[in-house]
């Protein structure tokens, strides 16, 4: 009989240490409030700057490709 009683007071227990935490979706409403995006002037710039430097790096491995061929060529 005992032991039941103790069952009972771990079962509640552990739905009070369940009910003292935060859930998981108010943790994340609470995270999502804290984010800060960014406005149409800064996602154009940061495109502008994506492209950019993506248009650079294909211009750099075209130039090696380019004189590793001649190179290879001209042996």
């Amino acid at each position: 009989m005992k032991k039941n009683v103790k069952e009972k007071k771990s079962k509640k227990e552990k739905k009070a240490k369940k009910t003292k935490q935060p859930g998981y979706f108010k943790q994340v409403r609470s995270e999502m409030k804290q984010v800060v995006f960014p406005n149409k002037k800064e996602v154009f710039k940061y495109t502008v700057a994506t492209i950019v430097i993506v248009l650079l790096m294909i211009g750099f491995f075209e130039l090696v490709s380019f004189v590793l061929s001649v190179i290879k060529g001209a042996l």
